[in-house]
């Protein structure tokens, strides 16, 4: 008993083991880890915020389109100002180069003229006129400024007013034969010194309305056509250089008499390019059409004329202006 109590006691007497101490030592700031808040995080699809932000997307986006759908509408309306005073400063130059033709065509003896005018815009560069000379004479022309549009309708201006047909002095006056017509015109471009690589051609004749001789003279015009109450057309032959590119250039006059039943066909080349496209064009079409309408009166053989050119699939945006003069004998 006594050694189990001293062993008992010697148990209890024992100190009882202390809790383990932790060691503290000092510690960089910079290995400090400070307590953040968690990444922000995009909602789940189709959870409320995330419609909401999707909402905000749209919204932000209609409301860049509506800006500039506002610029857009602006920048039209400016443009479509200025288009419009285009076409109404178009339109009046029409309506002036319309007065520049001739009212009415002079009607004299057994001589008549007929005429058929398409411009391939608002305006025009081909010009013609049929004028009265004298009692005896009655004098013609038809000119095609290069090109077409406003520059071209502007040369056939000039052209209309250097076109210079008698001289008059004292004593009468001299009726100026169509050569020296050309020549005189030719220098008028000329003595321009034109920046721009500007020329015309055309044709000027006079016809005696009670001999029926008619004297030609042409700038790089294309060949009047003489059309007989039968038989193929006739092309007479005219030769000349073009208007406006070399000084004291010489023109030749070309004279022959016409018969009762006759018509003179003046034209432009836009006739040659009047039916059909760039693939499939026939320049000769024209002169069959003519002499298909051979025997119909001159007035309604232009007018039929013109609405088959007007039928053709180009007539809507037409290559080049077109113009016809008819010089007619009637019997």
């Amino acid at each position: 008993m006594g050694s189990e109590f001293n062993v008992m006691r010697l148990v209890r007497d024992e100190p009882e083991p202390s809790a383990p101490r932790l060691a503290l030592t000092s510690v960089p700031s910079s290995a400090v880890i400070h307590s953040e808040s968690p990444a922000k995080t995009d909602p789940l699809p189709g959870t409320p915020d995330a419609i909401v932000r999707q909402f905000d997307e749209v919204q932000h986006e209609m409301d860049a389109l509506r800006q500039e759908l506002v610029h857009l509408r602006r920048r039209d309306e400016t443009l479509n100002y200025y288009m419009q005073r285009i076409d109404d400063e178009l339109r009046l130059a029409a309506r002036l180069q319309q007065d520049f033709l001739p009212k009415a065509l002079p009607a004299l003896a057994k001589v008549r003229f007929h005429t058929l005018y398409r411009p391939a815009g608002y305006v025009s560069g081909d010009l013609y006129d049929v004028m009265r000379l004298d009692e005896n004479h009655v004098g013609f022309y038809i000119a095609d400024a290069v090109g077409h549009g406003m520059p071209a309708a502007l040369l056939t201006m000039f052209i209309k007013h250097g076109l210079i047909t008698k001289e008059i002095h004292s004593g009468g006056y001299r009726l100026l034969k169509p050569s020296e017509t050309l020549e005189r015109l030719n220098e008028s471009l000329c003595d321009q010194n034109l920046t721009y690589a500007t020329f015309a051609t055309a044709l000027y004749g006079m016809i005696n309305v009670h001999t029926l001789e008619v004297t030609l003279a042409c700038a790089g015009h294309p060949a009047p056509m003489l059309m007989h109450e039968a038989g193929p057309l006739e092309p007479l032959p005219t030769i000349g250089g073009l208007l406006g590119i070399f000084p004291h250039e010489k023109y030749t006059n070309y004279s022959t008499r016409l018969s009762p039943g006759d018509r003179l066909i003046l034209y432009t080349d836009g006739i040659e390019v009047a039916f059909g496209t760039d693939a499939a064009s026939d320049p000769d079409r024209w002169q069959r059409e003519f002499l298909a309408r051979r025997s119909h009166v001159a007035p309604a053989l232009l007018s039929e004329f013109g609405e088959l050119a007007d039928k053709e699939s180009g007539s809507l945006e037409p290559k080049d202006d077109l113009t016809v003069v008819v010089l007619e004998v009637i019997r």
